[in-house]
């Protein structure tokens, strides 16, 4: 979180109309996700843009922001969920890969369970003495493995997902960081504009008074 002080701002005042997401935002993170400004003067940011911008300008800005990183967050949490049940059946895979190939060099036989049908189950040998085992690969395709090619295989997109996953996981954190300093700055904002148009009518009511 970054913060926009005073002292900052000063003598960079751009105009109100070209007002973008890039005047609310300090840079982004590797994968591109922008960090937001922390407001820490609303005044003297407002006061940055010619003329002062508004309180409905600057809200609209991250409100906009806001529905962007709400995009970011869907986004990533379903990429979380699919790596959350990507990763244990490539685990899965590798594991029983590994059981055959051990069978294998053991000279076992492997019997296993498969589907017939719902709650219908047949029995199969395994011949392990061939070593090729076939390899989903999404999008129906299947390709033909040695057991030591097909380990190999797992064994670098499980590397992989768990890398990937760690990013998702990491990135979700950010942009959920990012969503909570969007709300708390649109709350500053509209608290800084109702105490400006009470000071402005208190002075309004004053100065009727006076005359």
């Amino acid at each position: 979180m970054t913060s926009t002080t005073a002292e900052e701002t000063k003598d960079t005042a751009v105009p109100v109309e070209d007002m973008s997401l890039l005047s609310i935002t300090n840079g982004e993170n590797d994968r591109g996700i922008p960090f937001v400004k922390f407001i820490d003067d609303v005044e003297a940011f407002a006061k940055t843009f010619t003329p002062t911008a508004s309180a409905e300008l600057l809200i609209g800005a991250y409100s906009e922001l806001h529905s962007k990183f709400k995009t970011f967050e869907t986004t990533l949490t379903q990429k979380r969920q699919n790596y959350q049940q990507k990763i244990p059946d490539i685990e899965k895979s590798l594991s029983l890969v590994t059981n055959l190939k051990k069978k294998k060099e053991s000279g076992e036989t492997t019997i296993t369970r498969y589907s017939l049908a719902d709650s219908i189950y047949g029995k199969a040998e395994v011949d392990t003495d061939c070593g090729i085992v076939n390899l989903w690969l999404g999008a129906n395709v299947m390709l033909e493995y040695t057991y030591e090619e097909a380990i190999d295989f797992l064994t670098h997109n499980l590397e992989s997902a768990r890398k990937e996953y760690e990013v998702v996981k990491s990135d979700l954190a950010f942009v959920r960081d990012q969503i909570v300093t969007s709300e708390v700055s649109m709350t500053r904002i509209f608290n800084w504009d109702v105490r400006r148009k009470r000071t402005t009518g208190d002075e309004a009511g004053a100065a009727k008074k006076s005359t």
